[in-house]
This record gives structure tokens, sequence and C-alpha cells, in this order.
């Protein structure tokens, strides 16, 4: 009996039994505190979908070899270009749909998600090029990568000719604004694709059944992809370099295919996450986005070197639900203070300290 507890204990891990315990307890706590606990978990559950497809872009880098893809800026970007390149081409409302605003707001989305994969495959090749020639250094040459994009792209932001009126300035007229609003292009639209409300329409818990759907049916594309030959080569590549090198593995080839789907995956997730928010969020929005990710599938039980699809699920669920449910909880707690950044910039950069510090003897017990 006690070998079993020993066995579940060391498969669940030491952080996910405090992270699971401690979202448990605020979950309470709010309920003490009178607070709307249904719509708090609405906003789990929607933030759930938003967030879920970013972080499962470190599924193919950590399996890669690469690590947790905190360069997962790059493939940001690119979704912000496509989205920005759809909703200046008007899609929405070319004449082909007949003022049906649904079907332009998914031609829209699909054709924005289609595009910027494109990009990011291609930028994501050089990125995986670049790693390649820095192994040992991938996590801070990634890091350093994706502040540098982030700032290479708010000089594009200011000076691209933007001639639609909800991307440019309205006053000056030239370059993105800081916030874009999606309400004339796709806000939304997986979010209430299918949604269903248990219980009352007005206080009742609200589903995003065609959010989630998409971010299963991609971790599901994922998972075939990485128990396809190419996949498994990926992750033999990541696992032993060397042994993959003497099988006949091309070890810089598979980290290059991982990289670039990261990148992509990147992509589509910022696409989902601003639908699902209503906004584009420029310049410097995005900056730390790549720790938020890194630290969600951390708390799902990855280590940086592996990574599973359980993982994302798991660790996105209770990395947004404490987010969602404790950082109110705590505000209510101490009165006048809001301790919203303090508390999220605690959780995901202990989670990603703690991480490294098991990077090398304490790797195995991560699986």
């Amino acid at each position: 009996m006690n070998k079993k507890i020993q066995n579940l204990y060391h498969a669940i891990g030491l952080p996910r039994l405090i992270i699971f315990t401690f979202f448990i307890l605020v979950l309470f706590a709010a309920g003490f505190y009178k607070m709307d606990t249904v719509a708090l978990l609405s906003n789990v559950l929607r933030r759930w979908g938003m967030y879920g497809i970013l972080v499962l872009a470190m599924v193919p880098a950590i399996q890669c070899g690469i690590g947790p893809n905190f360069g997962v800026s790059l493939g940001i970007v690119c979704g912000l270009f496509g989205s920005l390149v759809a909703i200046e081409l008007n899609i929405a409302n070319l004449s082909i749909f007949d003022g049906n605003k649904m079907l332009g707001a998914w031609a829209t989305i699909l054709f924005a998600i289609i595009l910027s994969s494109v990009i990011a495959w291609i930028v994501g090749i050089g990125y995986g090029i670049l790693l390649n020639r820095v192994k040992g250094s991938e996590m801070t040459v990634s890091t350093y990568v994706g502040f540098s994009i982030i700032a290479f792209m708010n000089i594009l932001w200011v000076t691209l000719p933007f001639k639609n009126g909800d991307i440019k300035w309205p006053i000056g007229g030239e370059g993105a604004r800081n916030t874009i609003s999606l309400e004339s292009s796709f806000s939304e639209i997986m979010n209430k694709a299918g949604a269903i409300t248990i219980g009352k329409p007005e206080t009742g818990l609200f589903v995003p059944t065609g959010l989630l759907l998409f971010f299963f049916f991609l971790c599901f594309l994922v998972y075939l992809f990485m128990k396809s030959k190419t996949g498994i080569a990926m992750s033999a590549a990541g696992a032993n370099p060397n042994f993959a090198k003497a099988s006949g593995i091309n070890v810089n080839r598979t980290r290059i295919i991982g990289t670039a789907l990261s990148t992509s995956l990147g992509a589509i997730g910022i696409i989902t996450y601003a639908q699902a928010f209503g906004f584009l969020q420029m310049y410097n929005a995005p900056l730390m986005m790549g720790f938020t990710c890194v630290a969600a599938i951390l708390i799902g039980g990855a280590s940086t070197t592996r990574a599973k699809i359980v993982h994302v699920i798991i660790g996105t669920f209770l990395f947004q639900g404490i987010l969602v449910i404790a950082l109110p909880v705590a505000n209510k707690a101490l009165t006048g203070t809001d301790l919203s950044d303090i508390l999220r910039m605690i959780i995901s950069n202990g989670i990603i300290l703690y991480a490294l510090t098991k990077a090398k003897g304490g790797a195995s017990n991560e699986e």
C-alpha cells in the first residue's frame, strides 16, 4: 500500500500536488468570501482555451531538444502580422459573403491562421538553424531572440502603411494602434461556436465549446505527429542526440522541424488568444508570454527535456485556474492591495526556477 502511494506521489510530483491543493483551497476560499465561483470557473474555461495552444507550442520544442521555447514570441509576432493582413484586406466584408458576418469572420480567421502558419514555419526554420549553432545554450539564446523580435517588430508596427481604420492611429494615420479591436472581423468567433451554458442563461457556467474543441483538436494533431516516424525520430534526437546520430537520424534536421512546428503553433495560438480576448495586443504586450507558457507546461508535469500533451492540458488549466481564482481571493483577503502581477510573477518564475534546478539530476523524476 505504501509502495502504491509512493509511486502515485512520484507520478504526480510535488509541484503538481502543491499547485492542485492550492487550487482547491482558493476555490473554497472564493466561496467563503461569497464570490461568484460560477463566473470565475467560466473565466477559467475561457482562458484554458485561450492559452492552451500557446502552451502546446512548447511540446515539439522540448521534445526536439531545444528545451522550453522562450522565443515563442517569434511565432506570436507572425500571428499578429497575419491577423493584421487579414483585417487590412477586409476579408470579413467581401461581397462573396453577401453580408453574412459569421461566414466572413470564419474566412478572416482561417486566412489569418494559414498565412501566419506559413510565415511562422519559414521564420522557425531560420530560428532552428540559429539554435543549432548554439547547442547547450538554447534557453538563454531563445530568451534574447524573443525579446529582440518584439523590439524589432515595434519599429515595423509604427512604420507599416496600414489603411484600415481599425488598425491605424486615428491621429496621424500611420502605424498600428496599441490595441486593435476585432469586433468587425473575428472577435469571439470560436468562443460562441457551439457554446453552452450549464444552468440559468444569466448566471450559469459558460462553456466555450468551439474554443475548447479547437484546442483539443490541435492537441490531437500534435499527438499524431509525435507518434509518426518524424515525430519519433525527433523525440529520439532530443532525448539522446549521440544515439540518434548513430542510428542514422539527422539531429539538426529534426531540431529544425521541432522549432518550426513550435513557432507555427505559437502563431496559431496568439490568433486563438486574440479572438477569445476580442483584441489584438501589439507592441510590448507579448513580451513575457513565453514565460507564462513555459511555466504552465512545467506545472503540468513536463521537464526541460520531456513533455507530453497531457502536461499541456493539465498545466494550462491549473496555471490559469490559479491566476483567475487566487488573485481576486488574495485581493479580497488583503483589502486595498492589488497583488495580481506580484502573485503571477511569483508563481510563473518560481515554477520555472524549480524546473531548472531539476534539469540535470531530477529530470527523470518528472516523467
